[in-house]
């Protein structure tokens, strides 16, 4: 009896377990029956915790008369403990079991749509939509170009496969990588070319967020670099001509900059004295409109916003001239070198493009110079890297001890005993115009052409002179996308300036890198057995092809130049692994090839001879530059070192500098560690 009792028991109790746990089970099902209450459980999964008005108005019941709505849902779920509040807070959050249940309601809605032989796919324009295989045929017509039936051959194809994946949620990007996948498999890689997505992988993006160098301007560096990586790879794999993107990848020319190289020109000059104000008409309407500049009050208000704009719509450099009849008129020479020193300084804080303020020493007088160098100066000491310059032309030796201080003090200073030039040596093609622009950025690896030529002078010049036609015709390319860009309004401040909405006068350059390897080194020439005169002849080959191809195509402004860009290194690198380790004496650079010329401040202080370096900038039309480096030399030779270079027609004077990337003092480039915080990162500023 007592057993028959005691198993009467069990069972009653086990039944009743049984009956409330499917009591539970139910109620919980009742709760997942209301899109509503899933949806405060997805809110609260995802932006919890949230207090009561928070968690409504994120669930839509924003009105009046759905507060009762809302609170009745609301009590359901805490009631089946999906949801909890915490008093002290007064917020609620979701339990693990309200996770579960949501997890749970995710998968039959995902299982359901496999079964309905639906599937969805999530686009790029963040929607969710239902697959239709139409608009892959769409794609392949109006972006691919591909011929309707082949397209829906592909589309028949692309579609079997993406079936047999099996999933509920397609993304857009996984369909088109399908598509292209077929494309590859039929031969069809044209196509596939023109069908493919831009972007980064997912490392990339972590390895650029935890990248110091990327994230050192913020977040506005993280963003620029992702899109130069986007816009360089449209521009290799769907701009240029194939002939062009193979030269390029194979390292018989380089284009510099290739993310804004199909956008912007590389270097910009403006005479502001014929700019009649600043109208940008309907762009950048939150940018104030200027006047034409009649004062220095007006240079210092005008100049933050032209650096700032006109900063982004080139790729290297802004060269403004036009400033020295206005800044002349100040009479207080204490108050124009406070002022200019505080313009300069507003102006660092709008990135960019190098800007070149061009100052004619004969503009002003003496005591005016010395007081915009010195102003200059102030702004140098407050910027641990300085992305203004100033370019003196004509100057009498009066300002040289201003000018010499600016150098020590690591700023960006290049000196000219004609028109000025831009600081990287670039010409002004046409100073009548308000503005012109130059396209320089692509240059030819000289030294790949000597090794190909067997010691041949004569068939070097000859490769080379096969060489510039192609490039030029990269450049007239270019320059027809830049200025049909004009024309959409992609450069507002570049139109505004030149008054027009067409391309001003331009400056087409191809640029040689490793000039003095390929003769020097190379084909194996040396003074003693006319190197200098074969170098010449190389550099006059260049020119006059170049001129003759200009003319051929109707242009006149095409030349050749020996600025610095980032083809050097590029190029060494690549004809280090191509024909093992190469020989760079001539460069001064272990790593890379010669741009230019650097000269040694002690040479000159030795009387060297400046023969070659006239002869050769007298042959670059285009531009060429000269580097005077006076790193090792003391204040008082600084000065002595750039008046004994002032016979030169260009140069740049230039200390090699650091900067602490930890705590941003200035710091030696040879200091192995920051004087101030002991820390060992730095950032060469000049070299």
């Amino acid at each position: 009896m007592e057993t028959e009792q005691s198993f009467d028991y069990s069972q009653s109790r086990k039944g009743g377990v049984l009956e409330s746990a499917s009591k539970r089970v139910r109620m919980i099902f009742s709760v997942m029956a209301s899109p509503n209450r899933i949806d405060i459980l997805r809110i609260l999964n995802t932006k919890g915790p949230l207090t009561y008005s928070e968690l409504k108005a994120l669930a839509g019941f924003k009105s009046k008369k759905e507060s009762g709505k809302f609170a009745y849902h609301l009590r359901k779920l805490l009631r089946q403990l999906l949801v909890a509040l915490n008093k002290a807070e007064r917020r609620y959050t979701i339990t693990n079991l309200g996770k579960l249940v949501l997890s749970l309601a995710r998968q039959i809605e995902e299982r359901s749509i496999i079964e309905s032989g639906k599937m969805y796919v999530r686009t790029s324009k963040h929607s969710i939509e239902e697959f239709n295989s139409h608009k892959i045929i769409q794609s392949l017509v109006r972006e691919a170009n591909l011929p309707l039936e082949q397209a829906q051959k592909i589309t028949e194809e692309a579609e079997n496969k993406i079936y047999k994946f099996q999933t509920a949620y397609l993304t857009s990007s996984l369909i088109r990588e399908t598509v292209n996948s077929v494309l590859i498999e039929h031969g069809h890689e044209e196509y596939r070319n023109k069908l493919a997505r831009l972007g980064l992988p997912p490392s990339e993006i972590i390895e650029m967020l935890g990248s110091e160098e990327v994230t050192r301007n913020g977040v506005e560096g993280l963003l620029s670099k992702t899109a130069n990586s986007v816009f360089s790879e449209y521009l290799i794999f769907n701009t240029l001509p194939k002939d062009i993107a193979d030269m390029h990848l194979a390292g018989e020319i380089n284009i510099a900059k290739s993310g804004t190289w199909g956008l912007v020109p590389d270097t910009i000059f403006v005479d502001l004295s014929a700019v009649d104000g600043l109208d940008l008409k309907g762009k950048f309407l939150s940018v104030a409109r200027l006047p034409a500049l009649k004062n220095p009050d007006d240079a210092f208000t005008a100049l933050p916003i032209l650096v700032s704009l006109l900063g982004k719509e080139t790729s290297s450099e802004v060269v403004l001239d036009g400033l020295t009849p206005v800044l002349a008129k100040s009479k207080d020479l204490e108050e124009l070198s406070s002022k200019f020193a505080k313009a300069l300084i507003v102006c660092s804080a709008a990135g960019g493009a190098l800007t070149t303020l061009s100052i004619p020493a004969d503009g002003v007088d003496a005591k005016q110079l010395a007081a915009i160098l010195d102003g200059y100066r102030k702004y140098v000491e407050a910027t641990p890297a300085p992305r203004i310059g100033i370019a003196i032309s004509n100057y009498e030796k009066e300002g040289l001890d201003q000018i010499a201080a600016a150098v020590r003090s690591g700023g960006i200073v290049s000196i000219s005993n004609g028109s000025a030039r831009a600081t990287s040596g670039i010409h002004n093609v046409n100073g009548k115009n308000s503005a012109s622009l130059t396209l320089q950025a692509l240059s030819i690896n000289l030294p790949r052409l000597a090794y190909e030529s067997n010691k041949d002078e004569t068939y070097f010049r000859a490769k080379l002179a096969l060489m510039i036609k192609p490039s030029l015709s990269a450049l007239f390319l270019r320059r027809k996308t830049i200025s049909d860009n004009i024309r959409r309004g992609l450069l507002p401040a570049f139109s505004a300036v030149t008054q027009s909405s067409q391309l001003a006068s331009s400056n087409i350059l191809v640029n040689l890198t490793g000039t003095r390897e390929s003769v020097y080194n190379i084909l194996g020439y040396d003074e003693s057995n006319g190197g200098a005169d074969i170098l010449q002849k190389v550099l006059k080959t260049a020119a006059d092809v170049a001129a003759s191809q200009g003319k051929q195509a109707g242009e006149d402004s095409v030349g050749i130049s020996m600025v610095s860009d980032d083809s050097g290194s590029r190029f060494a690198s690549l004809d280090s692994e191509k024909y093992g380790k190469v020989s760079l004496t001539q460069s001064q650079n272990a790593a890379s090839y010669s741009q230019g010329i650097l000269i040694s401040g002690k040479d000159i202080l030795g009387k060297a001879s400046m023969k070659e370096y006239l002869a050769v900038d007298r042959l670059m039309n285009g531009g060429f530059s000269a580097s005077l480096d006076l790193t090792d030399l003391a204040a008082g030779e600084i000065k002595t070192a750039i008046e004994a270079a002032s016979e030169l027609p260009f140069f740049r004077p230039r200390i090699r500098l650091a900067a602490c990337t930890s705590c941003g003092q200035r710091v030696k480039a040879s200091s192995e560690k920051c004087d101030a915080c002991k820390s060992p990162h730095k950032l060469q500023i000049y070299s």
